[in-house]
């Protein structure tokens, strides 16, 4: 912690909830501003007979982009072709919300050749993800 001439305090430390929920709310605010556009969540979610979660997909939409932010499937389900349908469930919403674009990323050691089997192209990488891996950045057009 830290203090300077005007008594404001710096604090530095771990996870944070109220202050994540603090920005998130001050930042989509301001880009829904300067956009003209407003963000909309967006969840997909599969479960089996019992109710137990088989996958799930989170993300968001603004204006005529959707974001696909998380995307899971449970360890007994995977290659089962539940990911796909996740994502077409997600970028059919997305098409009803009026969005032209999605956007995804994810890191070499996880799905980018299954994003680019279901359409998505390649559109940058961030070096330095722990284990000499990559962040990969991938887009569609709906």
């Amino acid at each position: 912690m830290t203090n300077d001439d005007e008594g404001a305090v710096l604090r530095v430390g771990g996870e944070d909830h109220d202050l994540a929920d603090r920005l998130d709310r001050e930042l989509t605010a301001f880009n829904n501003a300067a956009s003209g556009a407003s963000e909309e969540e967006l969840s997909v979610r599969v479960t089996d007979a019992s109710g137990e979660l088989i996958g799930g997909l989170t993300g968001f939409t603004w204006g005529g982009l959707g974001f696909v932010h998380l995307l899971w499937v449970r360890e007994g389900a995977r290659h089962a072709g539940w990911g796909a349908r996740l994502m077409r469930g997600a970028e059919e919403e997305m098409r009803r919300r009026g969005c032209t674009g999605a956007a995804v990323s994810t890191y070499t050691f996880q799905a980018p050749g299954f994003y680019e089997r279901l359409g998505y192209e390649e559109t940058g990488r961030l070096p330095g993800v722990p284990g000499g891996h990559e962040d990969v950045y991938l887009f569609k057009r709906l």
